[in-house]
């Protein structure tokens, strides 16, 4: 039996999860010369379930991580995001775009922060903070870990800084969890077509009455394969004896049912050949659902909610977030415990009101004809797809194409 190696004892700051914020936030302590000690739950390479599309928040994060042309060097470059409504309309929305498998993507960030000086140990899962003392008030000091194979082990450090994802495991015995349902939720799987190659070169993305307020995506991926799943926002929005509980929404059907709506995803379905499994994940939307922090330990990426509602994107805001909590730490070396959460918790609260407003374009996925109305006026109007383009771009505001007010314009007189 093969067991996993021991971290060490004791560092500066302990990175637990090494996704896209993982990794982000090792990185940025390395360069400074920080002792980081980056554990994941599994091995690497490995498979995450996600939508795989880097749009333009992604890219600028890739960029100042480093790696963005080793990321481009491997992904499927694309020019424009194909939304296509129920009543068969569409329109590209032109943006620097591309897609790259997680296991591809996930792996090239943990090695970049391994190259700044993170050290990586794998298969270890978070069990529970060390505390110096009892109760929610006492500060965190370092975690307990824990392999199949190798049984406990403790770390001790400065600071511990979650970045475990949706699941809400970590959360929960961290005492920072909020909401233990999801968001959302979506299931994916990789399918190989060389015939639609050419045909399909967009993220396209499909709303429609039968997603049962939802959405469908095919994304190009490099060699022929193809990203495809559904996804629907809003998942556990019913409540059921006082509780949230999931919407009665099956996903396979979600997913049978965008093969009979969409073509291309009819074909994927019916003639390309299923790369493994198909997966479902949950999501953690709008900054929501966590405590962002308490003595010691600071929360990042989906764990603190780092995925927007509307389009389900969340790479980008992961690196960000992870890229911010490390700004962060470092901002705070000489100062109070206190002064470092109170920067990072700002940070975030500055971010919170366009996650409110990707909220609010949530309309779209509740109500298709929505979707129908701005692919036809985007079609005739370069004012409307350059708004558009501007919520890709984040220069533009997604909820505003579905106010009162936005809706309004939508009918003045085409321009």
């Amino acid at each position: 039996m093969n067991l996993p190696a021991l971290p060490p004892s004791t560092c500066d700051v302990l990175v637990v999860g090494a996704g896209p914020a993982g990794s982000a936030c090792a990185q940025w302590l390395a360069r400074q010369g920080l002792q980081v000690v980056l554990v994941d739950q599994h091995d690497f390479p490995r498979d995450k379930v996600c939508g795989d599309g880097l749009i333009p928040d992604a890219h600028h994060a890739l960029q100042r991580l480093g790696v963005l042309a080793e990321v481009m060097a491997q992904a499927q470059p694309a020019s424009h995001v194909g939304c296509i409504g129920g009543l068969g309309g569409r329109v590209d929305v032109p943006g620097q775009l591309a897609v790259l498998p997680r296991r591809q993507l996930d792996d090239i960030l943990k090695r970049a922060a391994e190259r700044a000086g993170a050290r990586f140990f794998a298969p270890w899962r978070f069990e529970a903070p060390l505390l110096d003392g009892e109760g929610d008030a006492a500060p965190v000091v370092g975690a307990r870990l824990k392999s199949t194979t190798a049984g406990l082990h403790e770390v001790r450090a400065r600071w511990v800084v979650l970045a475990t994802g949706a699941v809400p495991r970590a959360l929960m015995a961290a005492g920072l969890c909020t909401r233990h349902t999801p968001s959302g939720v979506a299931l994916r799987g990789y399918v190989h077509h060389p015939g639609l190659v050419g045909r399909v070169t967009a993220l396209e993305v499909v709303w429609h009455k039968q997603l049962r307020k939802g959405y469908g995506w095919i994304f190009p991926c490099p060699g022929g394969m193809f990203n495809i799943g559904v996804g629907l926002a809003h998942s556990h929005g019913r409540q059921v004896a006082g509780r949230a509980t999931m919407e009665d929404v099956n996903l396979r059907e979600m997913m049978a049912a965008f093969g009979r709506i969409h073509a291309p995803a009819g074909e994927l379905l019916a003639h390309g050949t299923s790369q493994g499994d198909w997966k479902g994940a949950p999501l953690r939307c709008s900054l929501e659902g966590a405590r962002f922090s308490r003595a010691g330990l600071l929360v990042t990426g989906e764990a603190a909610g780092s995925t927007y509602a509307f389009t389900g994107e969340g790479i980008g805001k992961a690196m960000e977030t992870g890229i911010l909590a490390a700004e962060a730490l470092l901002a705070g070396a000489a100062e109070p415990e206190a002064a470092t959460r109170a920067r990072y918790e700002a940070t975030l609260a500055a971010l919170k009101p366009r996650f409110d407003l990707y909220e609010r374009a949530n309309k779209v996925n509740d109500h298709p004809w929505l979707a129908d109305l701005l692919i036809w006026r985007a079609n005739r109007s370069p004012r409307i797809l350059q708004r558009m383009a501007g919520v890709l771009e984040e220069t533009g505001n997604p909820g505003n194409l579905v106010s009162l007010r936005g809706l309004t314009r939508l009918f003045l007189p085409i321009r």
